[in-house]
């Protein structure tokens, strides 16, 4: 069991982390919550809050004054449309502010155990390189991956690559020599540029000579 690394205690807060978490690190978000969900510790508080509170709270994730938009929005959104409650299906989810697939897709699984494939940029990378998709859309790469993956394990696979993508396989220089997959891989060793595959099959197991120019 992979557990999701935002720390949080209701749907609400889970809900939030994941809007925090956009363009920064999980790491970062944990700093940050503790205070903001001490200050703002439901969608009622959130949707009275003073933007520019909230903006120096979340300061250091970055992007603060639109992810300020999309908690209080969001927060609105569930009190005034939901009863104060996140709501628990995909179609109510993306109607909030600040809320895409992607984040629906972190909430239903890992909340309310409804499996999702959550598409970020690792897990576009990653199922790109490893050539279970040709694709860069992000909804059509979700298509994809469920597909591929049996329903059950949509949610923790997913978040099994996002960990995979940030401490292996690296957006510009992919750690092949560490990776449990490098057997399987067609863009194992071959150094492709983001999505893999410039150099298509340079990682099979018969072919792991590193290819001309590259680093030892």
């Amino acid at each position: 069991m992979v557990v999701v690394p935002l720390r949080h205690r209701t749907s609400w807060e889970l809900l939030a982390a994941t809007i925090l978490s956009a363009q920064t690190t999980d790491e970062t978000v944990n700093r940050v919550t503790p205070k903001l969900f001490a200050r703002y510790p439901g969608p009622a508080d959130m949707a009275a809050a003073d933007p520019e509170d909230v903006e120096r709270i979340i300061h250091p994730t970055g992007f603060f004054r639109a992810k300020t938009r999309s908690l209080i929005g969001m927060s609105q959104a569930v009190v005034e449309r939901f009863g104060g409650e996140v709501p628990g299906t995909m179609a109510e989810l993306v109607t909030l502010p600040g809320v895409g697939r992607k984040t629906a897709n972190v909430v239903l699984g890992h909340w309310f155990a409804t499996p999702g494939v959550v598409v970020d940029t690792h897990v576009l990378r990653l199922s790109r390189r490893l050539g279970l998709t040709e694709e860069t859309d992000p909804e059509r790469v979700e298509r994809d991956l469920m597909a591929v993956w049996p329903r059950s394990a949509w949610s923790v696979t997913s978040l099994r690559l996002i960990i995979h993508g940030r401490r292996v396989c690296l957006a510009r220089r992919p750690r092949c020599e560490q990776c449990v997959l490098a057997d399987f891989c067609p863009s194992a060793f071959a150094w492709g540029p983001y999505g893999g595959a410039a150099t298509k099959g340079a990682g099979s197991a018969r072919n792991r000579e590193r290819q001309p120019g590259q680093q030892k």
